[in-house]
């Protein structure tokens, strides 16, 4: 069965750690509701089943209930639930689908991140989904909101037959306080995760594999089969609130964001290893969200209730804010237990265990998840090459050539066969989330700048002096420094001097950071080493950038590297 290849065994089940009692408070009003299929509108989904106890909305001291009755995963001591989603422990892009038909077809970026499929092999599965769930003992329904914004928020409904995966859900979106007010919910769109359902048909369905994430935009609905894996959820409704909130001049983001004791608004883009998470966690500022924003006429807001952290070689030295979270409510995915306690440096599972947990989990967060117009963009990349200087400001030109290329390298060492640094390109810091052309959120991100008068400035978190294995990484401090002059507004008072190649204004001297710093060039001791490294970096920089320069769409090369 496909089952005993997603799910722990039922050995390994019966072994799980016996769960002590917990007190989990629910907050606000019990929203739990036990109802009907019917009484909700599944009907309307294609789901005909009145046998089914649907459970929805369930408060936390409710779903905890479930996933012990249900034996998904284990209680750790401190009393976190934790689960395994079997061999899927990230997502699954290239079994990610959209249906192509009018009037979507005629917008959406197609290719190797949104690939096609035809209605007809949408219905099928559709079929097979609906069908599960008609025959189902049991269903879970969380109806909530994406987006804290109330003029631009979207009612979102997801199905699924885990207890678990509405926990997830219920951490990662915006959760109604009271029954009363879903008691007419009419989702915008709806997920429905049918985990336990494969493709056996796939090659002749035109796709890849078993498994299929496939989304249909007229309908208003994505499916979701063969993966248990908890993201597919989280990033599917992110993909298409990046698909509506443009076409509504609303700019979305895959970035964090913070806000100061006055008010002013920050955000954060970078690449996994960057420092994102590190660098917008600040005691001296309040959290807005730390992965999914808007950007619409009132300001930032969040698009989720909750976050989504990776916790491999987590600490509480390391990220306090993080480890602190993990309590009751929270939820662990793909961390090994050990002795009822996570060990967050045993990485034998995968290198991307996680965890999610409601935003009020992080005492220093921002009560409405949203702030004003930001005064500062930060660009975080970890160029192991040591090339580009530790901070940079960029011209609202510069700064599209950067969003669009999403800059970070990997570096020797950290997977199997990587011998030397290998440079990472990913649009808008977040490619694989965007239906439309990359070029269409870089419009509008500029139109936003120009509007606003924020200042965009490039971090470099990598190294200096030499690359990866001559050089040293960049050191927390002098990064915080620079950080902290950006968002304290010094930094506009250095005087600045042009990249040689790369055309960015550097400051010559800032805070404590020595001046040799500052300059990577100067860094380095083989000044013709240099030189060939940043010759090699601006190639791949130009290289990348050919896939944005196509017909009909802003061409912002001039900006980029001479």
């Amino acid at each position: 069965m496909f089952l005993a290849k997603v799910a722990p065994s039922s050995m390994a089940l019966r072994q799980l750690v016996k769960p002590r009692s917990f007190a989990i408070a629910a907050r606000g009003f019990s929203t739990s509701e036990t109802t009907t299929a019917g009484a909700i509108g599944l009907e309307k989904l294609g789901i005909v089943n009145e046998k089914a106890t649907v459970f929805r909305n369930l408060s936390y001291e409710d779903v905890a209930k479930h996933e012990r009755e249900n034996n998904e995963g284990q209680f750790v001591n401190n009393g976190t639930f934790a689960v395994d989603t079997g061999k899927f422990t990230g997502r699954s892009p290239k079994d990610k689908w959209i249906v192509k038909q009018a009037p979507s077809q005629d917008k959406i970026w197609w290719g190797e991140i949104n690939q096609p499929t035809s209605s007809e092999v949408f219905d099928e599965l559709y079929e097979k989904v609906t069908k599960h769930y008609s025959e189902a003992d049991k269903m879970y329904v969380f109806d909530g909101y994406c987006g804290a914004n109330p003029n631009s928020k979207k009612d979102v409904r997801i199905i699924t037959e885990l207890a678990w995966q509405h926990h997830f859900v219920k951490n990662m979106f915006i959760r109604p306080k009271t029954k009363e007010e879903v008691a007419d919910f009419k989702p915008q769109y709806t997920i429905i995760n049918a985990c336990k359902v494969v493709d056996e048909d796939f090659e002749r369905h035109g796709h890849n594999s078993e498994v299929f994430v496939a989304f249909n935009i007229e309908k208003e609905v994505a499916i979701i089969g063969g993966t248990w894996y908890g993201g597919e959820m989280k990033k599917g409704i992110f993909s298409m609130m990046n698909y509506w909130l443009p076409n509504e001049g609303i700019m979305a983001m895959h970035c964090s964001a913070n806000k100061g004791k006055n008010g002013d608004t920050a955000l954060f883009f970078g690449l996994s290893g960057t420092g994102k998470t590190t660098l917008s966690a600040d005691p001296h500022r309040a959290l807005i969200g730390d992965d999914e924003h808007g950007w619409d006429d009132d300001g930032i807001f969040n698009f989720e209730g909750g976050c989504y952290a990776k916790t491999i070689n987590l600490s509480v030295e390391t990220e306090p804010d993080i480890y602190n979270a993990i309590k009751p409510n929270a939820l662990l995915e793909n961390v090994v237990i050990n002795g009822g306690d996570p060990d967050y440096f045993d990485v034998s599972k995968t290198q991307n265990s996680r965890v999610s947990y409601p935003l009020e989990h992080i005492d220093n967060h921002d009560p409405k998840s949203a702030g004003g117009h930001p005064e500062n963009i930060i660009f975080l990349t970890c160029d192991a090459y040591g090339v580009l200087p530790p901070v940079s400001k960029l011209s609202s030109g510069q700064a599209m050539y950067h969003f669009l290329s999403g800059y970070t390298a990997k570096v020797a060492g950290t997977e199997r066969g990587v011998t030397e640094p290998t440079a990472t390109f990913s649009a808008c810091f977040g490619a694989a989330f965007l239906p439309l052309h990359p070029t269409v959120y870089a419009d509008l991100l500029e139109q936003k700048i120009q509007k606003h008068n924020t200042n965009v400035y490039l971090v470099n978190t990598g190294w200096t002096g030499g690359g990866n294995g001559v050089g040293e990484r960049m050191s927390i401090k002098n990064t915080r420094e620079c950080i902290d002059r950006i968002l304290d507004g010094s930094i506009k008072n250095s005087e600045f001097v042009s990249d040689p190649k790369f055309g960015l204004a550097v400051p010559k001297t800032l805070g404590e950071i020595p001046p040799s710093v500052l300059n990577p060039r100067e860094a380095w001791a083989d000044k013709d080493a240099y030189d060939a490294a940043a010759d090699k970096l601006a190639a791949m920089f130009k290289e990348n950038f050919k896939t944005y320069v196509t017909p009909g769409h802003t061409d912002y090369s001039s900006f980029g590297p001479l």
